[in-house]
């Protein structure tokens, strides 16, 4: 006659967090796993999610599989069973008063559509000019267009400055030039030709 031996020994399950992410922007899992397993070894089942980077949390577990899983002896680590009470899992297994929990739920974001035809009104009732800076010259060419200066006006005030105040030693440095030392451009001379 044989005899089959069934093993005795039990699987230790736990419900606890493994940790993804960047360094310094953590999110984890809420996973099942074997106790003996590393941190984020192998697990039976992801049965959640935990995001505590952001305001407020986000905590989302599936709460049929979290209540069969504590049916069946998993036990949860600290941080788990915290977030069992914030979604009021623990107590609806524990048969506590309080099944509701106390998670909190973000707002909803306002849609993208809204935001861009709002940021396109507000586009629309600027005015058009002067929304931009002109560059230094551009500002120079177009103020001397707005405000020409006239030939005679220059002039008149070059002829004003009275000879008294004008010292031998400037005077010594102008040179006058003959009409004859004019340089001619090369569209000129060709003309000439």
């Amino acid at each position: 006659m044989t005899h089959i031996y069934r093993s005795t020994t039990f699987l230790a399950t736990k419900i606890r967090l493994m940790r993804m992410g960047k360094i310094r922007t953590p999110f984890f899992r809420v996973v099942v796993t074997d106790s003996r397993k590393a941190r984020n070894g192998l697990s039976i089942e992801e049965i959640g999610r935990y995001v505590p980077g952001q305001e407020p949390s986000i905590i989302e577990i599936n709460s049929e599989r979290a209540l069969y899983w504590l049916g069946v002896g998993a036990q949860p680590s600290e941080a788990v069973e915290a977030l069992l009470k914030v979604t009021g899992d623990w107590q609806k297994f524990k048969k506590l008063p309080g099944t509701e929990g106390t998670l909190k739920v973000a707002a909803p974001k306002p849609s993208k559509v809204v935001a861009y035809e709002a940021a396109m009104k507000a586009a629309a009732a600027e005015p058009a000019e002067g929304a931009t800076t002109l560059k230094k010259k551009a500002q120079e060419k177009l103020a001397a267009k707005a405000n020409p200066v006239s030939e005679p006006e220059a002039t008149a005030e070059v002829a004003e400055v009275p000879v008294e105040d004008v010292t031998p030693e400037v005077v010594s440095e102008v040179v006058e030039t003959p009409a004859e030392a004019v340089v001619e451009t090369p569209a000129e001379e060709a003309a000439a030709e």
